[in-house]
């Protein structure tokens, strides 16, 4: 059998249209994989083989020809898939399974795409390392004992250990781009409203954003093209045209301006990291880009304003789970210590650390002085970015300020965790697109990111951009030892 697994979703399709690939073979072959593998990397949080094998044979029976048909994406498990467990990767959603899709599914379907399962996370997206999961840590498939990154870290995971062709994540402060980064996949965060939020469970939601991770940027265009488009379920969605992304599928940055930030270039950003970006810079003025250094003043903000607001969000999203109408409910007889046990039981420390955090912000006579503030400051950090695309067309940075550290490294310090999406952050404040793109490897052998940002709904620059950068890197992806 063909080892189907290792193939990109473009190079999947052209087997399936050139030797009429059954769907039934490609779901035996990552079923092998996943059974070689999964039980070292933990990215599943829910898998049904039995489901698998079906949606494979009804795929050969109806003779799908939708654009994505028979390639295997697995779902993040706060994304609702219908009739699966959605659990959001927490024990207080035990058992909860989701009454309808997500309008993101509904696409994915409706392509012909050959679902494969649900995604490990962070508990309800909380936290960079995926190690807050109640299903245990996802593990980095470069090296075991290291995170993939988090939230979306089973995402990334799965596709770097090619568990699955391409996954769906979602980035509420870098949750796809910072694990793709230190998988060694590509991550994308679309602009705030072109991919619908409907049936994505909340986390920030005015940061959330689902997107995809691929191997390579090509899938990434293909996966884009999918899922963007206005939705009237979602009311942060914006009704704009959507492009078709693979048409950017071109290695041309001749005059392109790209700025780069000196807030991103500072001490205490890797050795390793740094080399790697300094020649994905020299490369690109090779291929005829123009650079320019920017300033974005107020980046130095943007951890403490993003925790205000994400928490803020996230007290007040987390409020439904109290287990009255689904998943885990405590057996207490009053209602009102129901409520607490329910919800003292059901939630991991990082979770509570956040509805507390969260909560304290939002109360009354510390509101003006914490998330209004908060507000206020995400604006400057909007207006730097305004500010800078007057004089270039994308910003260039690394994704990440080093490569994956240890399982364990950071759990008890919670402050240096959430350092982690420090270059990412910015972006969700603001609302604009970012693509994680390879770059390299570290001396020890670790995956390394190459983040580009672009104006807002400018995906297709971003595309062309990190495109172009891939297909002249000249670096072949190392595939983990598994």
């Amino acid at each position: 059998m063909q080892d189907f697994c290792t193939y990109t979703a473009r190079q999947l399709r052209q087997a399936i249209e050139k030797d009429s690939v059954k769907a039934a073979d490609i779901a035996s072959c990552l079923l092998a994989r996943r059974n070689a593998v999964d039980k070292k990397v933990n990215g599943f949080a829910h898998f049904d083989k039995k489901l698998l094998l079906e949606r494979a044979e009804a795929l050969d029976a109806n003779e799908s020809k939708g654009p994505l048909s028979k390639i295997p994406i697995a779902i993040k498990d706060n994304i609702c898939v219908k009739d699966e467990l959605t659990t959001c990767s927490s024990k207080i959603l035990d058992g909860f399974k989701a009454p309808y899709d997500a309008t993101v599914v509904t696409r994915l379907k409706q392509a012909g795409t050959l679902l494969a399962g649900k995604s490990n996370m962070d508990e309800f997206a909380f936290g960079s390392s995926c190690e807050t999961s109640c299903y245990g840590p996802t593990r980095n498939p470069y090296d075991l004992d290291r995170i993939p990154g988090g939230s979306s870290g089973g995402s990334a995971a799965l596709v770097a250990a090619d568990e699955v062709i391409a996954a769906i994540g979602s980035d509420t402060g870098g949750s796809v781009r910072q694990p793709a980064a230190l998988c060694g996949v590509v991550g994308f965060k679309p602009t705030y409203g072109r991919v619908s939020r409907y049936g994505l469970i909340a986390f920030g939601s005015s940061l959330d954003q689902i997107g995809p991770i691929t191997k390579d940027v090509t899938d990434c265009a293909l996966l884009l093209k999918i899922i963007a488009g206005y939705d009237p379920m979602d009311s942060t969605s914006i009704d704009t045209d959507v492009p078709d992304y693979t048409t950017s599928l071109v290695k041309d940055v001749k005059g392109l301006k790209i700025g780069l930030p000196k807030e991103y270039f500072i001490e205490g950003l890797d050795k390793d990291v740094k080399e790697k970006v300094d020649q994905a810079v020299d490369l690109l003025k090779g291929l005829g880009a123009e650079f320019r250094e920017i300033s974005l003043p107020h980046t130095d903000y943007a951890v403490s304003v993003y925790y205000i607001v994400a928490c803020s969000e996230a007290s007040s999203n987390l409020a439904r789970f109290d287990g009255v109408q689904y998943g885990l409910r405590s057996k207490k007889p009053s209602l009102l210590d129901m409520y607490k046990e329910t919800r003292r039981e059901g939630f991991g420390m990082e979770a509570k650390r956040r509805i507390i955090l969260g909560t304290y912000a939002l109360s009354s006579g510390y509101y003006d002085a914490y998330y209004l503030k908060a507000q206020k400051a995400r604006t400057l950090i909007k207006q730097d970015f305004d500010e800078a695309f007057k004089s270039c067309d994308i910003i260039l940075t690394p994704t990440t300020p080093t490569p994956a550290f240890k399982i364990g490294e950071k759990t008890k310090e919670p402050l240096k965790m959430y350092l982690s999406d420090i270059f990412t952050i910015p972006a969700n404040l603001a609302g604009i697109p970012g693509i994680s793109v390879p770059c390299g490897y570290s001396k020890g052998g670790l995956p390394i990111g190459l983040q580009f940002i672009a104006r807002p709904f400018d995906e297709a620059g971003l595309i062309r951009a990190a495109y172009t950068y891939e297909q002249n890197a000249g670096f072949e992806r190392i595939r983990p030892e598994l």
